[in-house]
């Protein structure tokens, strides 16, 4: 049996407005703005369904088409320690249209006094100035998608700005929701738009910076899969799933942004803010930088996934350590607080665990360096300005990527150069050179007290002794501290 309307006739299925605009069809959409949306929906607090816009000419909508626009979406992880599994049936899609052949059906939306809000999740290079003719049916690019799009809405309601729009892109770029309407802007002037519709642009229209935050792997292996549609009885070709943990957060200081977002209410992984920095800054030092520090490390001991470290008592506490001892005491600040960046912790180690996502070490090593100068060189210059105790963890994750890049990688952009330094250079000599090397971080870190020799000292034991025995060596190290 095939999920279908006949299939879900118990299930929440009113017809409700369309109210939202969403430019992609990718998991990431589905798995946390469209589950919010469905969630507040069930719940009667926003009432509203999205019209999902298919950007590109790769596949085509027929399985949502033969499915009703419903999808299965499994939520499968860890939660303040309990494994959590939960399965729900989406109803909030509409419809889904193709940009390429429904072009003039997407413009009627613009027609619709009822839209409220435009979501995308077009890639980073989505967000991206191009040539483009906006009268082009469709335009290009997504920008001039969406200017031809409010073009459109602006004409057909003769300029009235309560008809302007709440644009809310989730693509992984900060300050995108600014970078969005610049861009705008400025293709607006390349298309010698009128200066009336420039002007209902700028303040009709409410562009808002957002960060999304959630694992959403998409569709479950094949014999999980399987085993799933055995488990709830129909058939069902879009199912994805996600872990437990949702953040969104978007940042406006507008009450009238906030009234219509009003599916925020439904779950308090919605978090409308007027500055949503620090979520930003939790999320890229303490889940990303703590994945970057420990990825070589990780490898080195021989661990697949990070689920497969966590397991392992010894790695899971030198992991612990890292955020809660040296990461928190580094960031906190008046946006930062202590308590927020512990309860952060605390839920980046439930994911961390969570037994359902197989998330592999070799693939975060991927633009290591690069990753290493931007989520933790300003952790480490950070620390500096607050104390001259080293950080010895932080020493670690420096010395693991040092051994790691010794086998001259090919995913980072500096895997030749480092590769080349190995074959010269004795540790100490390397250790040396590779830190003050501004053009690697922006800093000699080579200027940091006491950093240049723990990081020797790691990268000493390392080669010694070996990945697992150093950890757990540290590990014990750690619990008598």
């Amino acid at each position: 049996m095939q999920l279908n309307k006949n299939v879900t006739s118990g299930i929440f299925r009113a017809s409700l407005p369309e109210k939202v605009l969403q430019f992609g069809t990718g998991v990431l959409l589905r798995g946390l703005p469209d589950y919010f949306i469905d969630k507040a929906n069930k719940g009667g607090t926003f009432n509203g369904s999205i019209v999902v816009i298919k950007s590109t000419d790769k596949g085509n909508t027929d399985a949502y088409t033969e499915q009703d626009n419903l999808f299965t979406h499994c939520i499968q992880g860890i939660v303040q320690g309990k494994r959590v599994e939960e399965y729900i049936i989406n109803s909030a899609i509409s419809r889904v249209l193709s940009a390429a052949s429904q072009w003039q059906d997407i413009l009627a939306c613009a027609e619709n006094p009822e839209m409220e809000i435009v979501i995308s999740n077009t890639t980073e290079v989505g967000i991206t100035l191009t040539e483009d003719d906006i009268t082009a049916a469709p335009p290009s690019s997504f920008p001039g998608k969406l200017l031809a799009f409010l073009h459109h809405r602006y004409q057909h309601f003769n300029g009235d700005a309560a008809k302007g729009m709440v644009i809310i892109p989730t693509e992984l770029i900060p300050d995108n929701g600014t970078k969005l309407r610049d861009i705008l802007l400025q293709l607006a002037q390349r298309n010698k738009l009128d200066a009336g519709f420039i002007a209902w642009l700028q303040e009709a229209n409410h562009c808002c910076n957002s960060l999304v935050d959630r694992i959403v792997p998409g569709a479950l292996p094949a014999a999980a899969h399987a085993a799933t549609e055995q488990q709830l009885g129909y058939t069902d070709s879009l199912m994805i799933m996600s872990e437990a943990y949702a953040l969104w957060a978007i940042e406006t200081g507008s009450e009238e942004v906030r009234n219509r977002l009003s599916f925020s209410r439904a779950d308090n992984g919605i978090v409308i803010a007027p500055d949503i920095d620090v979520f930003r800054e939790l999320k890229l030092r303490l889940l990303n930088g703590t994945h970057t520090l420990m990825c070589g490390l990780a490898v080195l001991a021989g661990y697949e996934t990070v689920k497969d470290a966590m397991e392992d008592p010894v790695m899971e506490s030198c992991i612990a350590a890292l955020m809660k001892s040296e990461i928190i005491p580094a960031i906190t600040s008046v946006k930062v607080r202590e308590d927020a960046a512990l309860r952060f912790a605390g839920s980046v180690l439930d994911r961390f665990r969570n037994p359902f996502i197989e998330h592999r070490w070799i693939s975060i090593t991927m633009q290591y360096t690069s990753k290493l100068k931007m989520r933790v060189v300003p952790i480490l210059t950070s620390h500096y300005h607050r104390s001259e105790e080293v950080p010895a963890l932080i020493a670690l994750g420096f010395a693991s990527w040092l051994l790691f890049m010794k086998g001259n990688h090919a995913t980072d952009d500096h895997a030749a150069l480092l590769s080349s330094k190995w074959q010269q250079q004795e540790p100490a000599a390397l250790v040396k050179d590779v830190l003050a090397d501004q053009m690697l971080w922006g800093t000699d870190l080579t200027a940091l007290k006491g950093f240049t020799q723990a990081v020797t000292v790691m990268l000493n034991a390392l080669m010694q002794e070996g990945a697992p025995s150093l950890i757990r060596r540290i590990s014990e190290e750690t619990m008598i501290a």
